[in-house]
């Protein structure tokens, strides 16, 4: 079986591993949550790891770039909607405190494929 190049990058890892962890952490959610923060949340994280594969596949380094670009957003608006569920008391401040942790992660390690 062919292995992509980003499968190999870690930040991709950790995206997909976040990936899991925001299903695990919406499931709990209140149901009126279905189509407002669970639907936003699991479509912002999957966005992350979805942008860094598709980018990895662009020729140029400017797309290259514009796709890590979009990942960083989405981790971004992944943080807004986490700090919105904690203070909804949704998300306890243990789990708060780990999807901020890997979106702090993530970002630092697009900042470092950016430049790259």
């Amino acid at each position: 079986m062919k292995i992509y190049s980003f499968e190999n990058l870690l930040v991709w890892q950790k995206s997909i591993k976040m990936n899991v962890m925001i299903y695990q952490f919406t499931k709990t959610f209140p149901k009126e949550e279905m189509f407002g923060l669970i639907t936003q949340m699991r479509r912002s994280s999957i966005s992350i790891s979805s942008n860094i594969a598709e980018g990895s596949g662009r020729r140029s380094a400017k797309d290259k770039a514009r796709f890590t670009e979009i990942a960083y957003g989405s981790a971004l608006e992944l943080l807004n909607q986490t700090i919105i569920s904690k203070e909804l008391n949704y998300l306890s401040n243990e789990n708060y405190d780990s999807i901020r942790n890997d979106i702090e992660q993530i970002t630092s390690m697009l900042d470092g494929l950016y430049k790259s």
